[in-house]
């Protein structure tokens, strides 16, 4: 017994018409007679006498329509809720947030979604990309804001923005004065990463065309896990840095950091869900707020090239370790 057949015997019972009910129901009126016989044979009871005209429901019938109207109801009502769940913007809402992103997005996204959605409590948790991928399959967060694409099939993406790359760049640096940076021989084993973030150090390695990590100093070894740390090492004039354009935005163009020469590396930001993430208002919202959040500069469709991570051989190797 289906909720379809069920529409089908009340249809029968409204028009008292195989054609009429079939039209109602966009069935063909011999797939609606078929699945009608159906569902007497696995009832064992006759819901209509089809030798009155005309039709007319049996005694049991009768009862068994009144019955199928109750359920229709209820899945009705099933349906409705559905959508208006979909499309509510309250309650609560876990949002994990890359820690190269979170600093600088986070305080004016959280500022604009105020007005949005006063009645949403978002918890915003800051981690690595590998930790959100896996708490958003296993529900321990809503939502995750990051960079994508994951190649994970259980993951659907929502594409928000393209955010750019700069150099950052010491104040002796030879291309300091210049107005636009191209990668320089020199930079590369100066390159400094973030800890434990491999996706983001993938994404810096291909930019540099570099297979893995390299030996800076023989005195220290750093263990980063802040972009600031990592600007400020650089000011030091201890390493050079790749850095999201977010992170220096309010910082003036010129100073310390550099606009690539096009096609300029950016990471595409997308809002991940699990594939049976149904609040689709909530994400249109967000996704919303966000681009409007962000300044001109990103906002401009310039000449780019879009940095992957998920098939470095840096981050396939560093990950496969982790396992083991």
């Amino acid at each position: 017994m289906t909720i379809q057949q069920l529409r089908y015997i009340v249809a029968l019972d409204h028009h008292r018409h195989f054609a009429r009910a079939a039209e109602e129901c966009v069935v063909t009126q011999p797939g609606l007679t078929i699945q009608l016989k159906n569902l007497e044979e696995e009832i064992g009871i006759k819901i209509f006498d089809r030798t009155k005209v005309p039709l007319k429901p049996t005694a049991a019938g009768v009862e068994i329509i009144e019955r199928a109207k109750k359920v229709l109801r209820e899945a009705d009502a099933i349906r409705d809720f559905v959508v208006d769940k979909k499309n509510d913007l309250e309650g609560t809402v876990t949002l994990g947030v890359i820690s190269t992103l979170s600093p600088y997005l986070m305080p004016l996204f959280i500022k604009a979604m105020r007005d949005v959605a006063p009645k949403m409590h978002f918890t915003i948790k800051e981690s690595n990309t590998g930790q959100l991928m896996n708490d958003v399959e296993t529900g321990a967060i809503d939502i995750a804001l990051m960079a994508t694409p994951t190649g994970n099939p259980n993951l659907k993406e929502h594409v928000v923005f393209q955010e750019p790359f700069v150099a950052y760049l010491h104040q002796s640096h030879p291309m300091a004065g210049a107005e636009l940076y191209e990668m320089n021989p020199h930079d590369r084993p100066e390159l400094l990463l973030l800890q434990h973030e491999y996706c983001y150090n993938a994404q810096l390695l291909d930019i540099c065309s570099l297979p893995e990590p390299g030996t800076r100093w023989e005195q220290f070894s750093y263990d980063i896990s802040s972009i600031e740390t990592l600007k400020n090492l650089v000011r030091a004039g201890l390493g050079f840095a790749i850095v999201p354009q977010l992170s220096v935005l309010n910082e003036s163009e010129g100073s310390l950091f550099k606009q690539f020469k096009e096609p300029k590396p950016v990471r595409e930001i997308s809002l991940v869900v699990s594939d049976h993430f149904s609040r689709k208002l909530l994400l249109e919202k967000m996704n919303e707020t966000i681009w409007n959040c962000l300044p001109d500069t990103i906002k401009q469709n310039t000449g780019y090239k879009k940095i992957r991570w998920n098939d470095s051989p840096y981050f396939i190797k560093t990950v496969n370790a982790l396992k083991a």
